[in-house]
Parts: C-alpha cells; sequence; structure tokens
C-alpha cells in the first residue's frame, strides 16, 4: 500500500467532488472514509486508476451523506443532475485547494491544520500529534476553518503569497509527533511548484531545501541547540544543498526577485562557506539590502544588523541596528552578540541573560543562558 500516493491523490479528489457540486468540508469529510476503505481493500484488490477509484469512492460517499439527510433534500436533487460516473476531468483543482485552504479570512493556525488535513493528506491524529496539542482541539480547529470557508468558490484567484506564507509556517514547525513537518512542507511546495511557473515557489522550495541540507548539525545532545558558527558542516547534506541551489539558480534567471528567493540565495552563501570566517558576508550584506526593498522588515534588519558586523565590524553592526525597536524578538541577542565581539563583555553578559528571560523555546533559552555564564566566566580575574 503506497499511503504516500494516496496522500497525493487527496487534494485532487477534494477539487472534483467541489467541482461537481459538494461543498468543501463535505467532500474532505466524502475523501477521508474513501480513503479509509482504500486502505482496506487496495492491499488485495489494487484499482487500475487509483485517482479515478477514489474519485467514485467519494462520490458515493457525500450523495450517501447528501440522501441521509432531509433538511438537505433540495440540494441533493441539485447534485443528482451531476455525473456520478465516468471518467475523471484532466483539470487538476490542487492549485486551487491551495487557495481555498488558506483562505484570507482563516487565521494562520487554522489555515496550517487545513492545509496539512485537506492538502496535505494527514489525519487530524497526526496534526495533533505534531503540533502536541489533543486530537479534540485540533478537530474543532479545522471544524471552524470549514465551517469559515463554507460557500467560498473555487473559481476565484487565490493570493499566492498567502499560500507560500502558510507553507512556510508549516516548515518551520519543524518535527513533531509522528510527523515530519519539515518534510511535508518541502513534499508540498514542490508539488505547488509542479502547477505554477512563479519563480517564487521555487524559491521557497529552494530556501526550505537549503535549510533542511543543515538539519542534522543544528542540534545536539539532548536537543542542545548548536549556532551556526558552531555547527560540524561535515553533517551537512550536500545533495540536497546542490539541489537548492540549482532549484535558485533558475529561479533568479526569470529576473522577478522575490524574498524567498532572496532569503533563500541568502541561505546559499551560508551553505557555501566551508567555515563563519570564510563566509562572504559583504555579498550577504548586498542580498539583505536586496530584501529590504522588497519587504522592509524589521527582522530582516536585525539579521542584517549582524551580517553588517561580520562584514564591516562589531560598532557597524551596532549602528545599524539604531533604529530598530529594542523589544523586538532577539534584538537583545544579536546586541548582546556585537557587543561581546566589541570587547565589552559586562554589557553583552547582562544582554545574553535579558535575551535568555525573553527566548521563545527552551532550547534557546538555555543557549542564550549558557552564553550569559561563558561571558561573565571570561570577566573573572
Amino acid at each position: 500500500m503506497n499511503e504516500s500516493l494516496l496522500r497525493e491523490l487527496v487534494p485532487a479528489v477534494i477539487g472534483v467532488l467541489v467541482r461537481r457540486g459538494a461543498d468543501f468540508a463535505s467532500a474532505e469529510d466524502a475523501v477521508q472514509e474513501a480513503l479509509i476503505r482504500a486502505l482496506e481493500t487496495w492491499p488485495s484488490d489494487p484499482p487500475r486508476d487509483p485517482k479515478a477509484w477514489l474519485v467514485a469512492a467519494a462520490w458515493r460517499k457525500f450523495l450517501d451523506a447528501v440522501r441521509s439527510t432531509a433538511s438537505r433534500r433540495d440540494r441533493e436533487l441539485a447534485v443528482e443532475v451531476e455525473p456520478a460516473a465516468g471518467p475523471v476531468p484532466a483539470t487538476d483543482d490542487t492549485l486551487r485547494l491551495y487557495f481555498l485552504c488558506t483562505h484570507p479570512t482563516l487565521p494562520p493556525a487554522s489555515a496550517v491544520a487545513l492545509t496539512l488535513r485537506a492538502v496535505g493528506g494527514l489525519t487530524t491524529r497526526q496534526i495533533a500529534n505534531a503540533y502536541l496539542v489533543p486530537e479534540a482541539t485540533m478537530a474543532q480547529r479545522i471544524s471552524r476553518a470549514k465551517r469559515k470557508i463554507e460557500g467560498q468558490r473555487l473559481d476565484q484567484p487565490g493570493d499566492l503569497g498567502t499560500v507560500l506564507r502558510v507553507l512556510y509556517l508549516v516548515f518551520n514547525e519543524g518535527y513533531g509527533g509522528d510527523v515530519d513537518l519539515a518534510a511535508e512542507a518541502i513534499r508540498l511546495t514542490r508539488q505547488l511548484a509542479a502547477l505554477t511557473d512563479e519563480p517564487e515557489v521555487a524559491g521557497l522550495l529552494a530556501l526550505m531545501l537549503l535549510h533542511h541540507a543543515r538539519r542534522a548539525s543544528r542540534t545536539g545532545p539532548g536537543g542542545r541547540l548548536v549556532p551556526l558558527a558552531e555547527q560540524d558542516r561535515s553533517l551537512w547534506d550536500t545533495g540536497v544543498i546542490a539541489e537548492g541551489v540549482l532549484i535558485l539558480q533558475a529561479a533568479l534567471a526569470r529576473d522577478r526577485l522575490g524574498e524567498y528567493q532572496a532569503q533563500a540565495a541568502i541561505a546559499a552563501l551560508h551553505a557555501d562557506a566551508l567555515s563563519t570566517a570564510e563566509t562572504d558576508w559583504v555579498q550577504i550584506v548586498e542580498w539583505y539590502d536586496e530584501l529590504l526593498l522588497i519587504t522592509d522588515s524589521p527582522v530582516v534588519r536585525l539579521n542584517r544588523a549582524v551580517a553588517v558586523g561580520e562584514a564591516d565590524g562589531p560598532q557597524s553592526g551596532l549602528a545599524a541596528l539604531a533604529d530598530l525597536d529594542p523589544g523586538l524578538p532577539r534584538y537583545a541577542a544579536v546586541t548582546a552578540y556585537l557587543r561581546e565581539r566589541a570587547g565589552d563583555l559586562e554589557r553583552a553578559a547582562d544582554l545574553y541573560a535579558e535575551a535568555a528571560r525573553a527566548a521563545a523555546s527552551v532550547p534557546e533559552r538555555d543557549h542564550l543562558t549558557r552564553e550569559a555564564a561563558r561571558v561573565r566566566q571570561l570577566l573573572k580575574p
């Protein structure tokens, strides 16, 4: 039984049912029931056309549900005029299903959950385990999202930027439970890249691959965070890096630069260097400048200050922080790093401790606490 094939077919099958007249929530429920039936029967009796089998099974489940609800009799009559059998249309509705699952009326958490369920083909339990929440909580979140988009049609153009942001949110969740969300995000972005010719989709895929290639080196024993400068670069997956660079080069050649392409170019420069000292920091600063022209983000300015500090010295890096809000996440950590490099160890130790108190995760907090202790040790006579 090829479960990955089933998951890849899910969005296309849901799209067919919606095209035939089913609302999104009913279509998604019917497809999930068809998937359960497929898992029961395919091992002993595999179909010649898996997609057609799923469409037929899901459509029957949908019609059964409509017929069993007296209050929806009018709708039953409407859908009966649609063909319940026959060839599956060649049109792939997957891209429009991405847009529906990331509808602007949905909050990010709901859009992520719905995308993983409807487009990714994951079960509610798998999504709940990945996000470390009770299954009932995740089921409620998905149900609310379905109700929110009830009545929304697939005939309107969607916002590709929203889709990409949701996929990047999934990727940044990393790993949890029995689902590798980073790998799942890469799979879904590959699928999206096959459906659209937009260079920003390729840029996001390249960015994910370049980050994912360094995954094995990012944590030490017990989940200890390992910063880039200390990572064992022999653990980086050079094959994945090469793929990411090739995808990025093809996207950049289209001369339609976007934020994900610029971020991927920065990641590629990090991946290309043998060490932090040998990194082309000047070029990284230039890419941050390009990124700022696209999105004048405080987070980008903060990251640029680090690169400026490496390229032109810590005082220049500190000067680049001058216009930023000190309350910005990671501001204290970046300032601590630059202060330490400038020789202001006492202030650096205090800032590392301040950053640890504001850390968003336990590994980050522990890392910054160790940095504060290390710098304080240097202060001892």
